[in-house]
């Protein structure tokens, strides 16, 4: 496979748009940023829907990804330079590096819609699945033409295969029974949220799905409600264990493989769709629909989530065209 980079971009607007490296951010976007950032922060909190996803939607998911390979290059250069007596100062100029104006009100944002929406969407999500799952089946599959519009180059013969595998294994990955954990040791928590967190960048992995198939979805929230310090020190740590782990491969993949890596991405929406699928039963296989009339309401909710989605991105699309 030939190096991406090297080749000449299609310089459409949508990958002007997700591609561009930013100069530098003002505070006067920060509540816009902290609203975006909360829809992040809402889809992780429901099986199936990926941060990831929202965040390319929303247009914040190569900054995103660029700010958190600075941040973990800066944790890289503490380590190193404590270990080898260099000092701070090397992990303070990578610091400083860092866009902290983009990155603060995303973060922050992120965090408090992610904890509210753990007590008020997912138990709606638990009360009326079918109808939830109906907005959100729309979104998703609406979504899918986010990453394909960011390709640098014409789809290609290549980028299909990818696609399928892609589509095939997150189908599968979704389908997997849930388990049960009732007492969850902390090197457990920890390594289950090492896992999950990837959700947060890899657009079309729920980190809630996993969490289901793993058995501490609703552990994690219990631990929240209940203030478990322990619990949730063991899950951020986790956390920030595999988020530094992956976030830098996943930014060389999307600087120097682009083309494949958005196929992937598209693939792995496409098959993350069979987790939003109305009809359910308790353990998640797909049921068919009891008689055409139960189809008309979450086809309608459906084509509504789907259209919530193609405003935002047109809205994305033509402010930056404004700019």
């Amino acid at each position: 496979m030939t190096d991406e980079s090297s080749e000449p971009p299609t310089h459409t607007g949508a990958v002007r748009r997700h591609a561009a490296a930013p100069t530098g951010t003002s505070w006067r976007s920060a509540p816009g940023l902290a609203v975006r950032g909360g829809l992040v922060g809402m889809a992780e909190s429901v099986p199936g829907i990926s941060g990831g996803t929202i965040a390319l939607i929303t247009g914040l998911y190569d900054r995103l990804l660029a700010a958190a390979s600075q941040v973990v290059h800066a944790g890289r250069e503490l380590v190193q330079g404590v270990a080898q007596g260099h000092g701070l100062r090397p992990a303070g100029r990578a610091l400083r590096a860092v866009d902290w104006r983009f990155l603060a009100p995303v973060v922050g944002g992120m965090v408090v819609v992610l904890f509210a929406s753990l007590s008020t969407i997912a138990p709606l999500l638990e009360e009326h699945p079918v109808p939830v799952r109906s907005v959100f089946f729309g979104m998703i599959a609406v979504s899918v033409l986010v990453p394909l519009s960011m390709m640098p180059h014409r789809f290609r013969g290549l980028d299909a295969v990818l696609l399928v595998a892609a589509a095939v294994a997150g189908f599968f990955l979704v389908g997997l029974p849930p388990s049960e954990v009732s007492d969850p040791s902390l090197w457990y928590v920890a390594l289950a949220a090492a896992i999950a967190i990837n959700a947060l960048v890899l657009p079309g992995v729920s980190g809630s799905t996993l969490l289901v198939i793993m058995g501490l979805y609703i552990p994690v929230q219990q631990a929240i409600e209940d203030r478990d310090l322990a619990f949730v020190g063991a899950f951020a740590i986790g956390a920030a264990v595999g988020l530094a782990s992956f976030v830098k491969l996943l930014h060389w993949l999307l600087g120097h493989r682009r083309q494949g890596t958005m196929a992937v991405l598209a693939g792995l929406m496409i098959g993350s769709l069979r987790a939003l699928w109305p009809w359910q039963d308790a353990d998640g296989g797909l049921l068919a629909p009891a008689g055409a009339g139960a189809v008309v309401g979450p086809l309608l909710l459906a084509v509504a989530g789907a259209a919530l989605v193609g405003a935002v991105f047109w809205w994305e699309s033509s402010r930056v065209v404004d700019e």
